[in-house]
């Protein structure tokens, strides 16, 4: 969550501190064996939200465990149990109960204690649909600017790469051509060119560069902002951050998961 100091206090009193009004914001509480974590839910995220509280109405959480932490990043909970084989590896989720992205960013971002929806990677799921149960709160660490402006760097790199990819896969045909015709330097130039033109359109619109809130919360409270725009925020957590951090501190094995069940025993809306 981000630090709140002096007359910005009064402010977050009447709102969360990303600037919304939270009087009408749904909360959900986690009754979890490390103890309880509280959790409200942004109205700007419908779909999500709705589906998060239809979720908890329907006791989807009720037992679930915490599956995957990864100390300094995060802790996932949610996984339904139809989606994972025998030796717990992940199975393909149904593409058509996904739930649309509601990326609000640089609004919503990943500052510590952000509640965000997991997701299959872009390769399999390019307009970054939500899964429809599991969800991972922010526990991450702090960084300084000099740090973040890697990051930055970083993702406009990452950015040119992506519309990069798009554009081999939108020159599909006539690459398969060149390399038919095994037309060696006709291939070489033509991917030269298309990188080319990638990071020059890159250049022109590179992703929104962290601003002062970001890096004030980032370099206080931490998060993980290499995630930023890349998945739904959909709320965030307003008491029982030291659960959170208690649960993040669980010893793990293969796959991030706890060695020892760690569970959500109960999930209620609060009334």
């Amino acid at each position: 969550m981000r630090l709140c100091i002096g007359l910005s206090t009064l402010a977050c009193m009447a709102t969360s501190c990303n600037g919304q009004n939270k009087s009408d914001e749904p909360e959900v509480v986690f009754e979890t064996t490390l103890g309880e974590i509280r959790v409200r839910l942004y109205n700007d995220t419908p779909l999500h939200r709705d589906r998060f509280l239809q979720n908890v109405r329907n006791g989807r959480y009720d037992g679930a465990l915490w599956h995957r932490i990864i100390r300094n990043f995060m802790i996932q909970s949610g996984e339904q149990p139809a989606t994972f084989d025998a030796n717990g590896d992940t199975l393909q989720i149904d593409t058509a109960d996904m739930i649309p992205a509601e990326i609000h960013y640089p609004l919503h971002f990943h500052r510590r204690g952000a509640l965000a929806a997991a997701r299959e990677g872009d390769d399999v799921n390019p307009t970054r649909k939500s899964d429809p149960t599991q969800f991972y709160i922010v526990t991450g660490r702090a960084y300084q600017d000099d740090a973040l402006r890697e990051l930055d760097a970083a993702r406009t790199q990452q950015a040119a790469i992506r519309l990069y990819d798009q554009k081999r896969a939108a020159n599909a045909e006539e690459l398969e051509a060149l390399r038919k015709a095994r037309d060696t330097q006709g291939l070489s130039n033509m991917l030269e060119k298309l990188l080319d033109e990638a990071r020059y359109e890159t250049s022109k619109n590179p992703p929104t560069p962290f601003n002062e809130d970001q890096k004030r919360a980032y370099r206080t409270v931490g998060g993980a902002p290499w995630l930023d725009g890349e998945y739904t925020v959909f709320g965030e957590v307003v008491e029982g951050m030291k659960t959170v951090l208690a649960i993040e501190k669980v010893k793990t094995g293969a796959a991030d998961r706890p060695l020892a069940d760690v569970r959500i025993l109960k999930a209620y809306i609060v009334e």
